[in-house]
């Protein structure tokens, strides 16, 4: 989702076409627990007059309840929900914790938790926010950091610090490139005419250092372990791409590359680097170990964008492409929407080195899918994902 933030934001003002983004409200008739949170409000959007505050006059969407699909298959949401979901174990004064997911809704913006084993679904903030274009969480889902695009030619990108409750909340600097979280960390991206600063604090923007300055551009970054971070150039198939481990001291050293289509994926550890590209007009797939400084080829082939890391590194989850058309520009026409996958889910075992298959997803469903935003928790006993062909929002039971 960032690499369409940043393409959609490049070619506004390449362009200069304005872009209008219109978003209709409707009432909902979904049986649906809706939290107490305050007073529902309107986020104001950076060179535009901000929307009326949510009222009765101004209906805030609701979604119908979770679907069980298969023994071990939930549709949590028809949606269309916002790429970026969170799986985490919320904690209750009065009932035993449980795996939640945290998620939002695109039409409306606000936020939603729905808890595995009870089923239930409750909006947990009436903060209305349309137009967003991804979302990033803390791993306790406690706050979300939604990006969207706002001004007169909606070139400029907004982030904002959005609280689950939707109480609070405030904006980071305005045009950040790019964006990851760690922990209670941050890592920021920001570009100018000599090239790309990476700043890291904590979630709050507070404690702000700068990590590392390059004279490259278009760059996305990520942590790689304690210390040390992850960076790679913009993902085109058109365009040799490469990765780079940035140690404590900002210096760079290629781990990847030149790869046209490169995409890359570091573990929780920062031990490896799952590395996407594109070979022979296909999407491949290897394994970069940052120890011994190898790559190694996997048995399944996907974008590096349709995978999730699990805590403990031991394995990845990746939505695979049965048979992905020939006639396009991988990974490029899948980020523009030129293209849709038929996905089936696999797990990949690191130590082993094997692929198992874990969903076949239109033998369960009867309906094609195409898995982005992948989350999953801890344990992990829960594998969320999205399908990018109609922004539905799927859990399952590991």
């Amino acid at each position: 989702m960032r690499q369409a933030l940043i393409i959609v934001a490049a070619v506004i003002v390449i362009a200069g076409v304005g872009v209008g983004v219109y978003f209709m409200f409707f009432a909902g008739g979904a049986n649906i627990i809706v939290a107490p949170s305050g007073d529902a409000d309107t986020l104001p959007e950076a060179g535009s007059v901000p929307t009326a505050p949510v009222d009765e006059e101004t209906p805030v969407v609701d979604i119908e309840q979770p679907r069980q699909v298969a023994a071990r298959l939930v549709q949590i949401s028809k949606g269309p929900v916002v790429t970026g979901a969170v799986v985490y174990t919320a904690s209750s004064t009065d009932s035993a914790p449980e795996v939640a997911v945290n998620f939002i809704a695109r039409e409306s913006g606000n936020i939603y938790r729905y808890l595995v084993q009870s089923g239930s679904l409750t909006r947990t903030s009436n903060k209305t926010i349309p137009g967003i274009q991804e979302t990033l969480w803390l791993p306790d889902g406690s706050l979300a950091y939604v990006r969207y695009l706002s001004g007169e030619t909606h070139d400029t990108i907004n982030t904002y610090a959005l609280p689950e409750s939707g109480d609070g909340g405030y904006f980071l600097a305005q045009n950040i490139a790019d964006l990851s979280v760690h922990d209670a960390e941050i890592l920021t991206v920001a570009e100018g005419t000599n090239g790309s600063v990476a700043t890291r604090s904590r979630a709050d923007g507070s404690n702000a250092r700068q990590v590392f300055v390059t004279p490259l551009s278009m760059l996305r970054a990520n942590f790689l372990g304690v210390r040390e971070h992850l960076t790679f150039t913009k993902p085109s198939a058109l365009t040799p791409g490469y990765a780079y481990l940035v140690n404590s001291i900002g210096n760079f050293e290629r781990i990847a590359g030149p790869l046209n289509g490169l995409v890359a994926l570091p573990s929780s550890s920062g031990e490896w680097v799952l590395i996407s590209y594109s070979s022979q007009g296909l999407p491949a797939l290897s394994l970069y170990e940052v120890k011994e400084r190898t790559l190694i080829a996997l048995p399944i082939a996907t974008i590096a964008d349709k995978c999730v890391w699990a805590d403990d590194d031991r394995a990845v989850y990746c939505g695979v492409p049965i048979d992905p058309p020939e006639s396009y520009i991988y990974p490029d026409d899948w980020y523009q929407g030129a293209v849709a996958f038929r996905d089936r889910l696999w797990k990949i075992d690191v130590e082993g080195r094997f692929a198992e298959l874990v969903l076949d997803f239109e033998k369960e469903t009867g309906q094609s899918l195409d898995a982005t935003g992948l989350a999953i928790d801890t344990a992990p006993t829960i594998l969320v994902f999205k399908n990018k062909r109609d922004a539905s929002l799927w859990s399952y039971a590991l």
